[in-house]
């Protein structure tokens, strides 16, 4: 319709010809004393119109080329390139989820010994990633085999082509990982924290993979939570207590206990806030997420009060001395992030298309919330330190 309102072409040929028409008769009359007068008067009588005409142009092409662009972020979403398809497959942000259990884990050993063993925590480190790997390219495929990734241009067996590499790919990760893994809790002698990894990897697997599926079930957040909260933090501060060599036999501690939940906790909020834009896709293959059980608008008062008793139970351990005050202080400093969180989601769960950055926002708050918790375990044991000297 823009086009056809803005297809007027004889009009410029019309000005044109006016123009050129008098330019001759002053031509032919140079002598004439009132030709300069009148050249102005045409030109001022025939410059508006010209503007006129071409701002109209200008709009209606503007209007024209907006009709025919996309209509929606699905359109503009086939042409994303390949460097941003293969960033948001290779979903680095996501690999805090191995970051801070192992820091943390290591921050409430050194709480509890004052030592820190960097060459094992860098093994465990390594292996961590490896395993995430492997959750996150079997996590591809097991969706692509359900048919859950069949419009996701970011799913690495999309990108890739090939669904038996990335399987191979994704359990030779897994393989070298729980390597790495029973090798640093071998070296370091305490063989309770391989328990404590084998759980958290059986999570990891019944929660994806067949015949268990469990996520699709709704029980993802569940798995998650005990795999990177009680689990996985626990193993590694027994590793890490281990490896310092202060006592055969290093004890459990009500602080990793209650840090473990806290990580646990946010953890479990990103893998949460990933299915806002999914909840379609996942309707169409009876994946029964929790989003799609609730549906995006509950949905979104569970993150609220989700945030609310994260810092709730922060003030609660506090309280009850599990935890040192350094780390209440540290964390409650990350309460602005908790907070963008929930007005985020609020205002956006109805938009698939800015919803999608909603589990970035989780990542956010999960790596500064971590941070904050192990950088308050170490400033603890600094302090009691001092005050063990003076």
């Amino acid at each position: 319709m823009a086009a056809t309102f803005c297809n007027f072409t004889h009009a410029p040929l019309f000005l044109n010809n006016q123009l050129n028409y008098f330019k001759r008769c002053h031509l032919v009359s140079k002598s004439s004393k009132c030709s300069t007068s009148m050249q102005k008067v045409l030109h001022r009588r025939f410059q508006l119109p010209r503007r006129q005409h071409y701002h109209l142009h200008v709009c209606c092409a503007g209007e024209a080329e907006l009709s025919s662009s996309p209509s929606s972020f699905e359109d503009v979403d086939q042409d994303i390139s390949n460097e941003t398809l293969i960033w948001r497959a290779i979903k680095l942000p996501i690999y805090s989820v191995a970051l801070v259990p192992l820091t943390v884990g290591s921050a409430a050993a050194y709480l509890q010994t004052g030592i820190f063993s960097a060459k094992c925590y860098f093994v465990l480190l390594a292996s961590s990633v490896l395993v995430i790997t492997w959750l996150n390219l079997s996590n591809d495929v097991y969706d692509f085999d359900t048919g859950v990734d069949k419009n996701k241009k970011e799913s690495v067996v999309n990108l890739v082509g090939s669904r038996t590499g990335i399987f191979v790919v994704a359990y030779l990760c897994l393989a070298l990982g729980f390597v790495g893994l029973t090798w640093a809790a071998v070296e370091a002698g305490n063989v309770r924290s391989v328990l404590f990894l084998t759980c958290a990897i059986i999570c990891g697997y019944i929660y994806q993979c067949p015949p268990f599926r469990l996520s699709y079930q709704g029980l993802g957040e569940p798995l998650c939570f005990a795999a990177f909260g009680p689990f996985a933090t626990t193993a590694f501060y027994l590793v890490q207590g281990s490896a310092s060599g202060v006592t055969n036999h290093f004890p459990l501690s009500g602080a990793v206990f209650s840090a473990s939940i806290l990580v646990g906790f946010t953890t479990s909020l990103i893998l949460f806030c990933s299915h806002f834009h999914q909840v379609d896709g996942d309707k169409e293959v009876g994946k029964l997420s929790p989003l799609v059980r609730l549906g995006t608008e509950r949905g979104a008062e569970v993150v609220k009060v989700a945030i609310f008793m994260l810092y709730a139970l922060l003030v609660a351990f506090g309280l009850s001395r599990t935890l040192p005050l350094t780390c209440i202080f540290l964390c409650a400093m990350t309460l602005p992030v908790g907070n963008l969180v929930v007005r985020f989601v609020q205002d956006n769960h109805k938009d698939k298309n800015k919803i999608f950055m909603a589990k970035y926002f989780c990542v956010r708050l999960h790596a500064l919330f971590g941070t904050a918790l192990a950088f308050g375990l170490v400033l603890a044991r600094m302090v009691n330190n001092r005050l063990l000297l003076r």
